[in-house]
């Protein structure tokens, strides 16, 4: 069965990661009603969960009765029990989003984010790091593969998958579950210069440093996927994120797009098989641009309510919204200018 996964992940925190997810997943789920759709938090803030299942104290309300259980329907029951070899099925562990939240489609489900996924993190390593008892014991990539397992295969057997996996910028072995877990990556960014010294950071960690360090360069993520031969998603999406409207931001935020373009060509020339192949050869930094980036460049007020309120961009109506005792206009353009720009970009994928 045709499975898609899709891994949104940046070494930097607040470039929107979990809103992004939100909305890719839900409007990829309103444009694909012949595909399932499931959202894996593995961020253990869990905001994307949240979004989802209803936002606010809502949100909040759900995700706890998850973590609450006698076993925990989110990444940590499912990680947990995975590891002790107990696992059944897992439906066991997802929840329908449209039971919690009929605002969003029936295709759409998730695997719950959990702020325990922080505290299993040690046990985790520890695991993947294990003496192998044998030639077929191989505690590294049983741990690492315990999400892959999960995005090869359909929640319906009869039905195509498609999986969105949202992530904590740190890079944790629960990150690097979750990285592995994904055949493309989606890196955000914003308009500062820290977004793009983590470009160059984001390569290291995942296909390592030009020079291998003399000392730890061994023992890194990267020198480990190398040795097993473990496949990593290709860079799918360059997302700039929280572009402004303002004339004078604007133009700063231009410039430091750019920069952030000509890092990543700057890769790509050097290393094009990262990327997802495409069926033409590209000339110059212009082309590539077009074949990889996405501008959310309307990606406004209108996005943040709706993610903050667990309502999708088709079903956001009004124009005045309540955000944590805070009044916010949300105009009829906005909400249209920000549901294009979703769609735009979801027909991409």
């Amino acid at each position: 069965m045709d499975t898609k996964s899709y891994v949104i992940w940046n070494n930097k925190g607040g470039v929107g990661k979990s809103t992004i997810s939100f909305h890719i997943a839900s409007v990829y789920a309103e444009m694909n009603p012949d595909r399932d759709v499931m959202v894996i938090d593995m961020c253990p803030q869990a905001n994307v969960s949240m979004m989802l299942m209803g936002g606010g104290q809502t949100g909040e309300r759900n995700l706890q009765s998850l973590i609450e259980s006698k076993s925990p329907k989110t990444v940590v029951g499912y990680i947990t029990d995975t590891s002790a070899a107990t696992v059944k099925d897992l439906k066991e562990y997802i929840v329908n989003i449209h039971e919690m939240n009929d605002r969003l489609p029936s295709n759409l489900y998730l695997l719950s984010g959990d702020g325990n996924l922080e505290l299993i993190a040690p046990l985790l390593a520890a695991r993947a790091n294990e003496i192998p008892l044998s030639t077929s014991d191989k505690p590294w990539e049983k741990i690492h593969a315990i999400l892959k397992n999960i995005t090869e295969m359909s929640i319906n057997p009869e039905r195509p998958c498609t999986y969105f996996i949202d992530t904590n910028p740190s890079f944790s072995i629960y990150t690097q579950m979750a990285i592995l877990a994904g055949k493309e990556l989606l890196v955000p960014i914003n308009a500062d210069d820290s977004s793009i010294f983590a470009i160059t950071g984001l390569f290291n960690l995942i296909w390592g440093t030009e020079t291998p360090h003399p000392v730890y360069g061994n023992y890194t993520f990267a020198a480990k996927v190398d040795s097993l031969g473990i496949e990593r998603p290709k860079i799918a999406l360059l997302l700039g994120n929280r572009f402004t409207q303002q004339k004078g931001a604007a133009h700063a935020f231009k410039a430091l797009s750019n920069e952030a373009i000509s890092k990543m060509y700057e890769e790509y020339t050097k290393h094009p098989d990262r990327f997802n192949p495409i069926n033409r050869f590209l000339k110059d930094q212009t082309e590539f641009e077009k074949a990889y980036s996405s501008e959310l460049r309307d990606f406004n007020s209108a996005g943040v309510v709706a993610a903050n309120q667990g309502i999708p961009l088709s079903k956001m109506v009004r124009n005045v919204y309540i955000v944590y005792n805070e009044t916010i206009q949300v105009s009829k353009e906005q909400r249209e200018k920000c549901k294009e720009t979703i769609e735009r970009l979801v027909q991409r994928l």
